[in-house]
């Protein structure tokens, strides 16, 4: 059987297994105090070419939860989260975001992304109604970079995005679960310091993109997270042995690990995505980054379950279905070509 259900299929790459195991019987203090932490720090502010003086980083273990915290803390009580209506806040995380007490304000999206003329047009709208202070006011933009579509933004679509933000004098935040395979996405022109200087909070995702767990908030405006280690410890998120992920992301953040990850996965993935429709397969989406939506009879979804395991986009339809096909670190060139025979 090989696996393509998702990202987090297997364990930690090989280089930060060996960081962890190599660092394993030392004794350093706990909850991200130590060397480790402050290396992992250092270098992921130094890729995103943040000045150590206004930017910080903060280290929590998973993207639910670091969704979460960073939107609670964002948000006053009476101000919600303008998303996407296909993002990850609003389909797949169990009401977290409502949980804490802030609704998410969807938006439609088009192949997966936010357009900022929307947002300015709902912003503008709200404050244009005289019962405006009975509604939920917006009080932040999340995007993902990629999206749950695979599909990334230009460089001029987060201008744009930042630029509204900014007059709206709000903040946005960039969900990046997988943002290894975004930066590596074909034609894409988003580099890390661009994602840095244009979003005011984003996270680095390690879970997807070859950590064990963990994921790096990073803010190039520390002012927008005042005692944000009080409300990750609050919110249960806190991570005694913290020096577990200031090792993991030391190990991603050195000899450009994180980028080869990326690079990898979704070279891999553009060799299915050719050789599924050179087979005459239909895409969902056009996606260039590590997931591909591909539209297969069900009869041959069926056939393929035999032998390879991958989720469904949706419901199982009458005739031919959307499935999803997952690219990561662990996947080889053998794996595409075993599933590309069998298509």
């Amino acid at each position: 059987m090989i696996y393509f259900d998702s990202d987090y299929m297997t364990g930690a790459h090989p280089d930060v297994l060996k960081s962890l195991t190599d660092t394993n019987m030392l004794h350093t203090v706990g909850y991200g105090n130590d060397e480790f932490t402050a290396k992992a720090k250092s270098l992921i502010l130094s890729a995103c070419s943040i000045d150590e003086k206004n930017g910080d980083v903060y280290f929590l273990e998973g993207g639910t939860q670091t969704n979460a915290v960073v939107i609670d803390r964002l948000l006053d009580c009476h101000q919600g989260v303008l998303a996407a209506d296909t993002a990850h806040i609003n389909v797949h995380e169990a009401g977290a975001i409502e949980a804490t007490g802030h609704k998410v304000l969807t938006l439609p999206s088009c192949n997966g992304k936010l357009r900022a003329n929307d947002v300015e047009e709902y912003i503008k709208t709200f404050y244009s109604d005289s019962t405006h202070h009975y509604m939920v006011e917006p009080g932040m933009v999340y995007i993902s970079y990629p999206t749950e579509l695979g599909t990334v933004y230009t460089r001029r679509e987060l201008e744009d995005l930042h630029d509204v933000c900014a007059k709206a004098g709000i903040p946005l935040y960039i969900d990046g679960a997988r943002l290894a395979y975004g930066l590596a996405a074909e034609g894409s022109d988003v580099t890390l310091p661009i994602i840095a200087a244009l979003a005011d909070i984003f996270y680095i995702g390690g879970t997807k993109c070859g950590a064990l767990m963990g994921e790096a908030v990073v803010t190039r405006r520390k002012e927008l997270l005042p005692r944000f280690v009080s409300l990750i410890k609050r919110r249960g998120a806190t991570l005694a042995k913290g020096r577990l992920l200031g090792v993991q992301f030391s190990t991603l953040f050195s000899d450009e690990l994180y980028l080869r990850i990326g690079a990898h996965a979704v070279a891999l993935a553009m060799k299915l995505k050719a050789g599924a429709v050179a087979k005459g397969y239909r895409l969902l989406i056009d996606s260039p980054t590590n997931q591909q939506f591909i539209i297969l009879p069900n009869k041959k979804i069926e056939e393929l379950r035999h032998n390879v395991s991958f989720e469904l986009w949706g419901p199982m339809q009458p005739d031919e279905t959307p499935v999803r096909f997952v690219t990561d670190w662990a996947t080889t060139t053998n794996d595409i070509d075993i599933l590309l025979n069998l298509l």
